[in-house]
């Protein structure tokens, strides 16, 4: 399935295009920029009884410092919204990266996570693709 993706995001035309793909099956991101893999990061999506959105979407909001109006003011450092309240976020529980975990969000390592927003702000939103697969 990520072949699949890779290649038909390497015949994407985009000026510097950002790739984000999420396996859910192996908890792991893979992040390529111009069709060039770059980072390969564990996370943790949902756990049993949530959902984490299957599909390919763009990115529509990105906030530096955000806080959950659905979990308890839960930090969410680096969000990228990619579907209603959906979202790529750094974490704190990142002994838990790597396993389902979250309520339907995709975690990462705080430093991963801000890695990959500057990434999105620098190529812009438009030019972003974040793909979610089993």
């Amino acid at each position: 399935m990520l072949t699949l993706i890779a290649t038909l995001f390497a015949g994407a035309a985009m000026a510097q295009s950002v790739w984000v793909t999420v396996d859910l099956s192996d908890q792991q991101m893979t992040l390529r920029r111009d069709g060039a893999v770059e980072y390969v990061w564990p996370v943790s999506t949902a756990r049993a009884g949530k959902v984490t959105p299957i599909g390919t979407f763009t990115p529509y909001l990105m906030q530096r410092t955000h806080y959950s109006s659905l979990y308890n003011n839960a930090p969410m450092p680096w969000t990228i919204f990619f579907r209603g309240n959906y979202a790529i976020h750094g974490t704190t529980a990142v002994d838990r990266l790597g396993t389902p975990a979250s309520a339907g969000c995709i975690r990462l390592a705080p430093e991963n996570a801000q890695t990959l927003y500057v990434m999105v702000q620098e190529a812009g939103m438009q030019n972003a693709r974040v793909a979610v697969v089993q």
